[in-house]
């Protein structure tokens, strides 16, 4: 088995200076220096840096389809993927490339650290090492985040603490795998490899927005969300299983001459587990009304970047309320 490591930024390669924490080049020979006589014991692997290395903050969805575009020019030359990422929005570009290289037929395993690796107490080496033995095992035939001891399907991941070592989780989905002392993997819910049929398309930053419903919310905040005619989606984070306040009628109306103009509205919970059940209440029944979409389990980053991907794609319509309701590639519960 080889494997390709590829080092994007994020905590795991940074060294501090004056101004906090920054992401540097030279990750290989710092690695290598972690490693090493230990190196021989662990898969064939190459590492390869970004040319412009991210802080995860900074993270636009161009760099998920550059990410992508080098993934699926090296596809045939390695067994499986190790892609070192900043924490803060790994879960974004985990399900972005989920949904871009469809049909996966080999692992491609998001991983990266709280602490780095050139700092003596540290989680990224762990994480790196497991990383590689999963990406090697010949066993995981799609894009999962590993860190501290599980393995999570990448489009079901959330960033869940900001300090902990057990930073991720995926609420509404069983880990895929648990490592301890053994590496325990859930067959039964593992992908099957696919055939590639990798869809990778430009992205216009401004063409989806996502707003989060609170009490008062005005109706002003939509319209001017909306404002940009680039914008074509809108991630609406609502109430319980779906509900909005539906006693608004200015929001309401908003959110109704948004569908009707074209902009798709696609609707989620802001619970962190369970999902939109639109129109169990009466409130939700006034989305189903206007033409707001259920978004059924998906998280928000799943949310946001498929949204992303279909208007990428130039879907309309019937064809893409039919994407966005049916699970891709383990996203959400059909």
């Amino acid at each position: 088995m080889k494997i390709l490591v590829v080092y994007t930024g994020g905590t795991i390669g940074m060294l501090p200076s004056e101004h906090g924490y920054v992401p540097v080049a030279g990750f290989a020979e710092r690695l290598q220096a972690q490693l090493g006589e230990s190196a021989g014991q662990l898969p064939q692997f190459d590492l390869v840096e970004l040319e412009r290395l991210i802080d995860s903050s900074n993270v636009l969805p161009e760099d998920w389809r550059q990410i992508a575009l080098l993934l699926e020019r090296q596809w045939s030359k390695y067994d499986g993927f190790v892609v070192l990422h900043g924490t803060d929005t790994m879960a974004y570009t985990a399900s972005a490339l989920s949904f871009m290289l469809q049909g996966c037929d080999k692992p491609v395993i998001l991983t990266g650290s709280q602490i780095p690796l050139a700092e003596l107490r540290n989680d990224a080496l762990d994480n790196l090492i497991t990383s590689l033995l999963l990406a090697a095992s010949g066993e995981v035939h799609e894009v999962c985040v590993y860190f501290n001891g599980r393995l999570l399907r990448g489009n079901r991941t959330r960033k869940v603490r900001s300090t902990g070592f057990d930073a991720f989780d995926s609420p509404n989905c069983p880990w895929l795998g648990q490592v301890g002392i053994d590496i325990d993997l859930r067959r039964d819910l593992l992908l099957a490899a696919g055939t590639p049929c990798f869809q990778i398309p430009q992205f216009d930053p401004a063409a989806v927005v996502s707003l989060f419903v609170y009490p008062g919310m005005p109706a002003r905040l939509i319209e001017a969300a909306l404002d940009d005619p680039r914008v074509r989606g809108l991630v609406l984070h609502t109430y319980g299983v779906g509900n909005p306040p539906d006693a608004d009628t200015a929001l309401i109306d908003a959110l109704e001459r948004a569908c009707a103009r074209g902009v798709t509205v696609l609707n989620i919970t802001q619970c962190h587990q369970g999902a939109v059940s639109q129109g169990a209440y009466a409130t939700g029944a006034t989305l189903n009304r206007i033409g707001v979409i259920p978004g059924s389990d998906l998280t928000p980053e799943a949310a946001f970047t498929k949204l992303h991907l279909l208007l990428a794609l130039d879907l309309r319509g019937d064809r893409l309320q039919k994407a966005l309701i049916e699970p891709i590639c383990g996203e959400c519960t059909a």
